[in-house]
Parts: C-alpha cells; sequence; structure tokens
C-alpha cells in the first residue's frame, strides 16, 4: 500500500495555530463509516449522537513541559532537548537539536545550572539516552524550565499551558497531548454522563510516533515506536459489560482506538486489566476488534493517523471528507475542529 494514497491537498492557513477560547466551540463533522455520509455540526452536538449504554474511552495521560533549552557545558552551544520517555530513575530517551553535538558524555546544563544531563548513549531514529541531575523533586525543576511541547506546525506560543491539557488529563507522562479530548468540557462530560452513556479511562503516553513521519513509499515498511499503555480493572471490566449489552465503544483519540484495540487483539476481543508497550500500526485492511466509532481531529496528509482513520471509515470516505473539511474551511491538527466517525 503506497504512502501516496494518504496524500490530500491542506492550504496552509488552515493550520490552527491557537485554541478557540471555548472548548466546545470547535467545528464537528460526523462520518458515516458505512455511507461516507458528512453531516456539519458544533462539537456539542456530539451529545445527540451517544446512546444511552455506549461508552465514551478517553486517554487520561497528562503531558509534560518536556521541551527544554540548555547549553553544552564545553562549548556554550545551544541545544534544545525533547523528553520522549523516562526509561529508568532519572534516564529519559530524547530526541535532541542539533543532534550531531551531542554525542556520549556531553553535558548540558539548562536553567543557570539548576538542572543538567550527561548524554549516556546513542540511540536509533536520531534520539540521545540523557541521565539528569538535579537538587529537589524532577517534575518541579521541569515545571519551572520547561516548555510545552507543541508540534512544529504550531508557530504561535501559548498563552495558557492548560490549553493544551484535557481537563481530565492526570497521569504524567506524554511529549504530546491526546488532542481530540481538547474539545470536552466538564460540563460536556457532565451532560454525557446524565444521557446514560459511561464514560471510561485509559492512559497512553504518546511519545516519539507522534512526531515521526513516515518515510517508506510502502507504508507496511513502517515501524512504529512503542509507547506505555495502562487499563485498570475497572475500565475493563466496564468495557466488556457495554460490549455484552450491545452498547457502542466510542474512543476519544487515536491514542485510546490504539491502547484498546491492542488490549482486545491480545485477548480475543476482550479487555482485561494490564499496562505495556504497544507499536501497533493500524491501516486499511485492518479489523477492528473493540471499538465502534471514533472522535478525532484532522490529520497530517501521509500520517500513520490518517491511516488509521481510514481503517475505520475506509480510504475514500476518509480523503472525500477531509476534501469537504478544506473547502467548508474546517480547521485542521491540534487546535483545530473534531470529527466523529460512528
Amino acid at each position: 500500500m503506497k504512502i501516496d494514497l494518504f496524500d490530500f491537498y491542506l492550504p496552509e492557513e488552515l493550520i490552527a495555530q491557537t485554541p478557540l477560547p471555548d472548548r466546545e466551540a470547535s467545528r464537528l463533522m460526523v462520518l458515516d463509516k458505512r455511507t461516507g455520509e458528512t453531516k456539519h455540526e458544533t462539537f456539542r452536538a456530539i451529545l445527540s449522537y451517544l446512546r444511552e449504554g455506549d461508552c465514551l474511552v478517553l486517554n487520561d495521560t497528562r503531558v509534560l513541559p518536556a521541551r527544554l533549552y540548555g547549553e553544552k557545558e564545553d562549548t556554550g552551544a545551544k541545544i534544545e532537548v525533547l523528553l520522549l520517555k523516562q526509561v529508568e530513575g532519572d534516564r529519559w530517551e530524547t530526541l535532541v537539536k542539533p543532534a550531531k553535538r551531542v554525542k556520549e558524555g556531553t553535558k548540558i546544563i539548562f536553567g543557570d545550572g539548576r538542572l543538567t544531563a550527561i548524554c549516556r548513549e546513542t540511540l536509533e531514529h536520531g534520539g540521545r539516552m540523557l541521565e539528569f541531575f538535579y537538587d529537589g523533586i524532577f517534575y518541579e525543576v521541569l515545571e519551572s524550565l520547561g516548555e510545552m511541547p507543541l508540534p512544529p506546525y504550531i508557530k504561535e506560543q501559548l498563552d495558557d499551558r492548560e490549553r493544551y491539557q484535557t481537563v481530565y488529563a492526570r497521569e504524567r507522562g506524554s511529549a504530546a497531548a491526546p488532542t481530540a479530548g481538547l474539545h470536552f468540557t466538564e460540563k460536556l462530560l457532565e451532560d454525557i454522563r446524565q444521557k446514560g452513556v459511561h464514560i471510561a479511562f485509559i492512559t497512553l503516553h504518546v511519545g516519539l510516533g507522534t512526531f515521526r513521519p513516515v518515510n517508506v513509499e510502502n507504508i507496511e515498511e513502517h515501524d512504529m515506536h512503542a509507547e506505555f499503555y495502562q487499563m485498570t480493572e475497572g475500565t475493563a471490566r466496564l468495557l466488556n459489560e457495554v460490549k455484552e449489552r450491545g452498547g457502542r465503544i466510542i474512543a476519544v483519540g487515536t491514542t485510546s482506538t490504539r491502547t484498546l484495540e491492542t488490549i482486545a487483539s491480545r485477548h480475543n476481543g476482550t479487555f482485561v486489566a494490564e499496562s505495556g508497550w504497544t507499536d501497533i500500526f493500524i491501516y486499511p485492511g485492518y479489523e477492528f476488534k473493540a471499538i465502534d466509532g471514533m472522535v478525532t481531529n484532522f490529520h497530517l496528509p501521509k500520517s500513520t493517523l490518517i491511516m488509521l482513520v481510514s481503517a475505520l471509515a475506509g480510504r475514500e470516505n476518509v480523503l472525500r471528507a477531509y476534501e469537504e473539511a478544506v473547502k467548508e474551511r474546517y480547521r485542521f491538527f491540534s487546535f483545530g475542529d473534531a470529527m466523529l466517525i460512528i
């Protein structure tokens, strides 16, 4: 399957640079995965598409202020570091720029020495294993020195850090937000519960896979980077009950989808409490075992995310819907509008 099958025209001005003041005010395109038909709504209208007995599954990961700016101890050269995942203790897998300046043994100073790091290993994909040294609590130091790791296509500064977090974010560990969840408010979630729709939480810490483009012509040759996920006993029990009673499981975001499909694939379509690492790559031809629908944002051309969406709703349906979204001036990517596939 060729990468060019997932290309589409996207004017740069449709890439949302800032979030809307009101999370619920985003637009919502509703895509029927069977017919390809679309409807245009505001996000709050999602309430009318959910039924009593359905279950909405949210990723409760919390984004770290994971971008750090420092300098090499010996030369003073500027170095940018993006934390990807904690490996053990104070050792983190990271991306560094410029990578050629950071070799094993390189020492980097951040914030006048409040935080230092030594490169312990060169990793594949251009990553570096850094060990950090500091006084006090690492996450408190990070909160004061780090910046939110906004994607490279967002050029504007973010005034309020919490706007790049979901209102239900609680498990620290992501290098990027699960952006489909940014549209929900506490009020909307409460209204969804009042309708008799269950709400369940899983955790997937978004890592390198989010930042890596697909650089192969045949997408089957693309390797996904492993990301940590977790499902509790309570969530597994609830999801199994929903399925048994004929309710629909609606995943909020590609991260929730990948977690649910990873677990269901390993356990014959049922859910169990477990944690681990997933590198599942979902593209057309994949047979879904967990979800019945999905809430998602509008994704980059040729990305693994548009491939996942195409697997659920059909490539031609998705590309037609994206063409319509461009024509109707929908806002794209992290701070953009949403799609409900059902």
